[in-house]
């Protein structure tokens, strides 16, 4: 089911992971795939928001995670493909994560089952980066790529799994999804200095915030400093 949490963002559910898609000048953007599972899911939200697929403009990768990174390369669209620098040889099969580790070993077990996206597709993002009416925002730990991307006009804010939600509550990544919960908690300090304003709050596990997501991330970046 898509649901709509401001003017032109939505929000719509894959295989046990959250996904977006936000209009953007004349098209439209999709914020992470789901799994591998899930491209007729995706390829479907788009249409239910009045879209055709070749309206597609960008896809944007918060980090490389087999139900974030999932149905990248099986969608109908020829749209370029953004991820965050450092994991973006995970998502062209040219890299492989270390062998040491929760995560990674995680990332290793699940790798095979996710499609390489062609490299002329993909570019890589940098912290400051803008695309259309986005920003991007470095927020390594979950990943050393995670990538925090703010439409400011939208008013929106897509944290992949930087964050959870939990019981109408923001906590950070846990360890054992996570590559460094140190620095998790440090790039949640970092973007709620550094990030416009905004209300809604889109993330990969829990119930997406319509209203006060920039207070939300304030409040746990507050939290976790003291």
């Amino acid at each position: 089911m898509l649901t709509e949490l401001r003017d032109g963002v939505w929000c719509y559910e894959c295989k046990g992971v959250n996904a977006y898609l936000v209009a953007d000048g004349d098209g439209i953007t999709v914020v992470d795939a789901g799994t591998p599972f899930d491209a007729a899911r995706v390829e479907g939200a788009v249409d239910a928001a009045g879209y055709d697929l070749s309206a597609v403009n960008r896809v944007l990768v918060t980090h490389y995670d087999f139900d974030h990174v999932g149905s990248v390369a099986k969608l109908s669209v020829d749209a370029p493909v953004y991820v965050g620098h450092e994991d973006a040889d995970l998502l062209t099969g040219q890299g492989r994560p270390p062998l040491t580790g929760a995560k990674p070993l995680l990332q290793l077990a699940l790798g095979p089952l996710v499609p390489d996206v062609p490299t002329d597709r993909v570019r890589r993002v940098e912290d400051g980066d803008e695309m259309g009416g986005f920003t991007a925002y470095h927020t390594p730990g979950h990943t050393p790529g995670h990538v925090a991307y703010v439409h400011e006009e939208r008013e929106a804010a897509f944290l992949g799994d930087l964050v959870v939600e939990r019981d109408g509550r923001l906590r950070p990544s846990p360890w054992f999804i996570s590559y460094d919960t140190d620095a998790v908690e440090r790039s949640v300090g970092d973007l709620a200095e550094r990030a416009p304003p905004f209300e809604a709050l889109g993330m990969g596990h829990g119930t997406p915030f319509e209203r006060g997501g920039g207070q939300r991330l304030s409040e746990l970046a507050d939290s976790l400093d003291g």
